[in-house]
């Protein structure tokens, strides 16, 4: 029979392995040694021992020039099997069709990706005026879009600042959108439960989002609803988020996440 003690370190191991992939995941131009074992609150040592296991399997690669870690060949070839069962789009297709055909306006799917959020799908409403502008792979600074607000609200202030730092200048691209002005759409946001901008993502047009928490507590993705300016009144807003609160719960059912609550 296996040693207790040995079954509790060995998942302890692979929970800080897969903590470390996520580590990595969440910064686009990869993280050194020093700065894995300080954010992992590991010895330095336990740190190298760990990234040594997952470069040799292939997760992982190190930039010799900047001895950066990267995420490596076998997590794409990893993604490609995994697609077509998590395929996020497609799994929550049906859920964006409905929200479309209740609020008859347009609803999207944004994921994080660095300091970004990504469109992953969209269906339009009965409306007689729709508001596809936002194109499916296209990305912009978290907090620009009603899919990027509501990302947004769901980290830490303490997040958001380093964020924000790094997207100063490709904010003020969006209607001349400033950090203070995005951290108090970031306050509002989180007290109210729900992202509403307007103008800043695509002139005329606003939009209502509410994120989805993983159950580490990181935004897996927001599920949004937007339309023209002169139609997003308060009364349509009231009757939107419902529908949207009910849309993120059944998505939260889909990915097996927790929505912020």
């Amino acid at each position: 029979m296996r040693n207790k003690n040995n079954v509790n370190q060995g998942s302890q191991t692979v929970v800080r392995a897969i903590d470390i992939l996520k580590l990595i995941a969440s910064n686009e131009s990869g993280a050194r040694l020093t700065d894995i074992a300080h954010e992992m609150q590991l010895e330095t040592p336990t740190a190298h021992r760990l990234l040594k296991t997952l470069t040799l399997q292939g997760l992982l690669v190190k930039d010799p020039q900047t001895l950066k870690y990267r995420l490596g060949s076998l997590i794409f070839e990893l993604g490609l099997v995994a697609k077509d069962d998590f395929d996020i789009s497609a799994m929550c297709a049906p859920v964006l069709k409905k929200l479309a055909n209740e609020t008859l306006d347009t609803s999207f799917l944004f994921i994080r990706s660095a300091d970004d959020a990504v469109c992953i799908a969209r269906e339009m409403g009965g409306y007689y005026i729709q508001t596809p502008v936002i194109q499916l792979g296209s990305r912009q600074p978290l907090g620009v879009s009603a899919g990027g607000l509501a990302l947004l609200s769901a980290l830490q202030e303490t997040e958001i600042d380093e964020i924000l730092e790094n997207s100063a200048m490709r904010l003020n691209i969006y209607g001349s959108l400033t950090i203070k002005q995005t951290k108090d759409l970031y306050y509002d946001a989180r007290n109210q439960g729900y992202a509403v901008i307007e103008n800043y993502a695509v002139p005329g047009v606003k939009g209502v989002g509410i994120p989805i928490i993983q159950q580490d507590g990181t935004p897996i993705a927001a599920i949004t609803v937007a339309t023209t300016i002169d139609r997003m009144d308060e009364a349509h807003i009231a009757m939107i988020i419902p529908k949207l609160k009910k849309a993120a719960e059944d998505i939260k059912m889909l990915l097996g996440a927790n929505t912020l609550s």
